[in-house]
């Protein structure tokens, strides 16, 4: 199972947000490139980014700071928020990206997934945002009545590189994940799943691992937080 650190972008800062919401967000630092070659040299295999401006607007807000970071770190990097039409995802992949997330444009337009999936293979995943097993869409600010596993099955032919699945309700409560709703996730679809929301310790972690059935962990309050050691996390998903 692959570790994530995530950083998320605000104003283009390091943040997080405590269950989505923009106006509870802690800035955990002011230069994001500096903290993505932390992370580089913890260890750590991938980066996951997110534009949080970028997923209210629905175009990208924070590219600067995601370029800065491309241009800090050799590892690959996902990017989530603000991407919504094929112009920015080729944008974004031509600039060294090595996976866009796609997640409102998953609801609302799912063909241009699969055409996009189509068109850069490996490089497209979906991102599956959920309270209560309902998919929210628009940075988490509107609920749809798609349910998560059925959003999941209609890309199962897509040819999508993963599903990053985040529980909202958990997302920076440090409460742990919903490891039980995330492995029902990955075994009822062919597709890596990748569990988002309240990694809190090394334990939840190892949970997540053992199910068996989940591909990566995203974690990011906890790394800065100081509750999870990057290096000692990685070494125990090698073990």
């Amino acid at each position: 199972m692959i570790l994530y650190p995530a950083i998320d972008l605000k104003n283009g800062q390091c943040v997080r947000l405590l269950r989505g919401e923009m106006d509870r967000a802690t800035v955990f630092g002011d230069d994001p490139a500096a903290q993505a070659g932390a992370f580089q040299a913890a260890g750590c295999e991938w980066l996951h980014l997110v534009d949080l401006n970028g997923a209210f607007a629905g175009q990208p807000v924070n590219a600067a700071a995601v370029e800065a970071i491309l241009a800090a770190i050799d590892v690959p990097a996902q990017l989530g928020g603000g991407i919504r039409d094929m112009a920015t995802i080729e944008m974004w992949l031509g600039k060294g990206l090595a996976r866009v997330i796609l997640g409102t444009v998953a609801v609302e337009n799912p063909d241009l997934v699969r055409e996009a999936a189509r068109a850069f293979p490996g490089q497209v995943a979906v991102g599956i945002d959920a309270r209560k097993g309902r998919v929210a869409t628009k940075g988490w600010a509107e609920e749809t009545d798609v349910m998560v596993t059925d959003l999941a099955k209609s890309f199962e032919d897509a040819g999508v590189a993963a599903v990053i699945y985040t529980d909202i309700d958990r997302d920076g409560a440090m409460g742990g994940p919903n490891v039980e709703a995330t492995a029902a996730l990955g075994r009822a679809v062919s597709i890596p799943v990748i569990a988002s929301g309240g990694v809190a310790s090394l334990a939840d972690l190892i949970a997540l691992r053992d199910t068996g059935a989940i591909a990566g962990a995203i974690s990011g309050r906890a790394l800065y937080d100081g509750a999870l050691d990057l290096a000692e996390a990685l070494t125990a998903l090698e073990g």
